[in-house]
């Protein structure tokens, strides 16, 4: 059993180009970009900052938006360097396939299914809610949810997630077309609430902007599950605010910036990706952080952080209402609502295209590989995970994970980081169209600083993580071990050394195992 086997890049590439499991190329730069913003610039632009500044970083939550742009940042550099020299489906699965091995690969492609299913979940279930809060804007009753025999049923993510599963799967291009208007209307959202937050900016209330740390008002085991996983291993009391409160902050806005890994699971589908990729990317990131730190900045200025921690949820709704402006609070029910929609669609298209890399590779079933020959889209994958986050999403409680999108996130990102480097080792005849700059420091800098924010998250969610991944390894050796495509081209090399004859015979059985798994689904 080699679990350190790799699959080569130009095996990647002849993969993507497999008939009946090809994708269409057919994204711009302005299209990447725009689903970057798209995904990053969510409801999260009004909640999680104002949640951070609240109990985290007070006025400092700026720097902790700068910090997690950075991270960011620097991991997206090595995004940009891998898919420029394997611009297939798969991102981080992919790309740590090809330089640590097939069992890392796997537990990245788990990781990421994790981060990408449970964000899709967790983001239909509230668009579902700010739905029924803009309908009360209006005057109507319509509640987020209605009982079906005792179980609340969340109808809004039923419907959004099967809007956008059609839209997926008629072509990426019109998703991407109907991405780009909802896009450019939530940009126009911010920027309004950016203009007036800052009409009633005071300059006292960015003092202190640092406030001093404070010991968090729980005690007990439920106290101590709450605090980040880096203070309970340095045996540090639970606590709020100071520098460790900036960290903790950047760990938890960290969730703002995770559009930009998806992005890069599109690169199939990306025109030229050598150069629109990191064009792409980097310009909806520059971007992105932008819109942040200026609403940070607003938020802070409006309001003092000690009224943000007041309220049980604060919002920028909280701040608006508390400078008695509660008009706004419609701009920001409609903004919060466009933001959301467009961000389901961009993480069921990455979650999609994550499940067919693995699949294609046989660490799931071949199956679900297959795509449309009219559309070249992954029609049945499509509609398989569009089910399973409107049925989670409609009816369980999947935003008290939300942190596991995070520590999902952060773990792909500090292997893809030093990917970059085992890549540059192993083949150092590539010549990607973009390179991390000043060698290897960046991608060491990287992996360090998407470490150190994944302990700054809470010890439950670490908890919560090392399940899922058990439930991970025992799907792999169960199945995917066995059934992986590479195996077999390991077990045929071996045999074919050893001189035994049954090389061909074991090719096309694997082939007619394919066609049963299609002909059986």
């Amino acid at each position: 059993m080699n679990l350190l086997r790799t699959k080569s890049i130009e095996q990647s590439i002849a993969d993507a180009d497999e008939p009946g499991r090809k994708l269409k190329r057919s994204l711009s730069t302005w299209d990447l970009m725009i689903m970057g913003v798209a995904v990053a610039v969510g409801a999260g632009i009004f909640s999680v900052g104002a949640k951070a500044a609240a109990n985290f970083a007070g006025p400092a939550v700026t720097v902790s938006f700068a910090i997690a742009a950075v991270t960011c940042a620097l991991a997206i550099m090595c995004y940009a360097e891998f898919a420029t020299a394997i611009p297939v489906a798969g991102s981080a699965y992919v790309f740590t396939y090809a330089t640590m091995g097939e069992l890392l690969a796997w537990i990245i492609g788990w990781n990421l299914i994790l981060e990408l299913f449970t964000a899709a979940a967790v983001i239909a279930k509230y668009w579902g809610i700010y739905l029924s809060k803009v309908f009360a804007l209006t005057g109507l009753d319509v509640p987020p949810a209605i009982s079906l025999g005792g179980v609340d049923l969340y109808w809004g993510a039923f419907l959004i997630v099967a809007i956008f599963t059609v839209l997926l799967v008629l072509g990426t291009k019109l998703s991407a077309r109907v991405g780009n208007i909802f896009t450019l209307i939530k940009i126009g959202v911010v920027l309004f609430v950016i203009v007036v937050g800052f009409t009633y900016v005071k300059v006292e209330n960015y003092s202190p902007f640092v406030p001093a740390a404070e010991p968090t008002a729980g005690t007990g085991a439920a106290d101590v599950l709450k605090q980040s996983f880096f203070g309970f291993l340095t045996g540090a009391a639970p606590a709020q605010y100071g520098t460790m409160g900036i960290f903790a902050g950047a760990a938890l806005v960290f969730f703002a910036f995770i559009g930009f890994d998806v992005v890069a699971t599109s690169a199939e589908e990306v025109k030229n990706p050598q150069k629109t990729l990191p064009r792409g990317i980097f310009g909806g990131l520059a971007l992105v952080t932008l819109l942040y730190i200026l609403v940070s900045l607003a938020l802070t200025g409006m309001v003092s952080y000690t009224q943000l921690a007041e309220a049980k949820s604060p919002t920028l709704t909280t701040a608006f209402e508390a400078v008695g402006d509660t008009s706004a609070a419609k701009v920001i029910a409609f903004g919060s609502l466009v933001g959301l929609t467009t961000v389901i669609m961009v993480l069921l298209m990455g979650l999609s295209r994550v499940v067919l890399a693995m699949s294609r590779d046989g660490l799931l079933p071949r199956s679900l590989s297959k795509t449309s020959d009219k559309r070249s889209t992954p029609v049945r994958l499509q509609i398989i995970c569009g089910a399973a986050v409107a049925l989670v999403a409609g009816l369980t409680n999947v935003d008290l994970l939300e942190e596991m999108i995070n520590i999902g996130t952060l773990s792909a990102f500090v292997v893809v980081s030093l990917g970059i480097l085992v890549l540059r080792r192993k083949r150092p005849d590539l010549k990607p169209a973009f390179r991390v700059p000043f060698g290897k420091v960046l991608p060491i800098v990287s992996a360090v600083l998407c470490l150190y924010l994944m302990t700054n998250l809470a010890v439950e969610t670490w908890i919560f993580f090392a399940i899922w991944l058990v439930i991970g390894l025992a799907i792999y050796f169960a199945y995917g071990q066995r059934h992986s495509r590479l195996n077999e081209r390991f077990a045929e090399a071996s045999m074919s050394v050893n001189g035994a004859p049954a090389a061909a015979g074991t090719e096309a059985a694997s082939e007619r195992d394919d066609e049963d798994e299609l002909s059986r689904t």
